[in-house]
């Protein structure tokens, strides 16, 4: 099981210094202790994630800042960008950091993103998949031809040259069509339990596998990483009271997740109807539930079960969002503790040693 570290959040509305130090000696953690990669976000018009309106941007400085762990966008939404743009750009970054970059690849969710592209929403899914193959083209060093503003054609080629000749690509899933589609094309796949529980994103992943097979590409050189809200201490009693607060406010900007949690409660509610008491009690009803089904939220102990869990349903990463939790000190105190479950996890064979 690999680890990594996921990022999501941070409030970038306010001009203060400083508003990168979590990520920065985070990442420098994860490059020191053998985690796998770090995953950077693209979000655009949140004051909560804020700090991450480009993943590209965000890497580059983080290459210079570390020397072995690889630098990922999760994700780079492909229809807000014109591929030759994205393709320089990650060219850049993989020169910077001796090539160390990936990227999974999203369609976009919220219309309001769409001022900045160039296609309508609702052909999100058809411009991505062809702004994909048209990337790893131009990765390679090939030309790719597209119209100038005149209809004139324009053979395009990308420099600097990467370092790797291939290009690592992960497609954000949740739907079985598209778990489909990145069997088809053998990519990877980043995926979370934010809309579902494990139960339901473990027949996903098994079609995923399928249509790996079926395409004929490997299904265990692919990996499915699973992101997860994760803090981790000394007793589950304190962790539990730092996290309860901070997690309450998370859910709370983040509507959606909100009302998958109300759902997830057997309540069949419109949240908008909700007052800001009953809002209160629904997420401390709720949000232990949550943090049990679905994050490592614990001591390294108590998560490894999950773990097992988690390898059990076909996934082989944890990409650990760690920064819904705002505050320095507190995160970096629980680094420690998720390196001692990495470090548990993985000199266990097969998990048989849980002490």
């Amino acid at each position: 099981m690999d680890f990594s570290l996921f990022y999501f959040d941070g409030d970038g509305s306010v001009a203060q210094p400083d508003k990168y130090r979590l990520l920065v000696e985070s990442a420098k953690f994860a490059d020191r202790h053998n985690f796998t990669a770090l995953w950077i976000p693209e979000r655009h018009f949140h004051a909560f994630g804020g700090l991450y309106p480009n993943p590209s941007v965000v890497n580059a400085a983080l290459a210079m800042a570390t020397e072995r762990v690889q630098l990922r966008a999760g994700s780079v939404v492909l229809p807000l960008h014109h591929p030759v743009r994205i393709a320089e750009e990650w060219a850049v970054v993989d020169n910077l950091s001796n090539g160390r970059v990936a990227i999974a690849f999203a369609s976009g969710w919220t219309m309001d993103e769409f001022i900045l592209s160039r296609e309508p929403h609702t052909h999100r899914k058809q411009t991505m998949w062809r702004g994909i193959k048209a990337l790893q083209q131009l990765w390679r060093g090939q030309s790719v031809e597209y119209a100038d503003a005149s209809g004139r054609t324009v053979e395009a080629k990308i420099l600097p040259k990467p370092i790797q000749s291939e290009l690592p690509i992960w497609i954000t899933c949740q739907s079985p069509e598209t778990f489909m589609e990145a069997g088809k094309m053998g990519a990877n796949v980043l995926t979370s339990l934010l809309g579902g529980t494990l139960e339901e994103v473990e027949p996903k992943i098994k079609l995923y596998r399928q249509y790996l097979e079926k395409s004929g590409h490997d299904p265990n050189s692919k990996k499915v990483t699973l992101m997860v809200h994760t803090f981790l201490g000394e007793e589950t009693e304190q962790v539990k009271e730092k996290v309860q607060q901070p997690f309450c406010h998370y859910l709370k900007t983040h509507y959606d997740l909100l009302e998958n949690l109300a759902k997830g409660m057997g309540l069949n509610v419109s949240l908008k109807n909700f007052s800001e008491d009953d809002l209160d009690s629904l997420l401390l009803f709720g949000v232990e539930g949550f943090m049990k089904g679905r994050s490592l939220i614990g001591t390294p102990q108590t998560c490894i079960p999950f773990i097992e869990r988690l390898e059990q349903a076909g996934i082989n990463e944890v990409a650990c969002l760690i920064d819904f939790v705002q505050d320095f000190d507190a995160v970096m105190e629980s680094l420690p503790y998720l390196q001692k479950l990495q470090e548990a996890v993985n000199l266990s064979s097969g998990f048989g040693v849980r002490s």
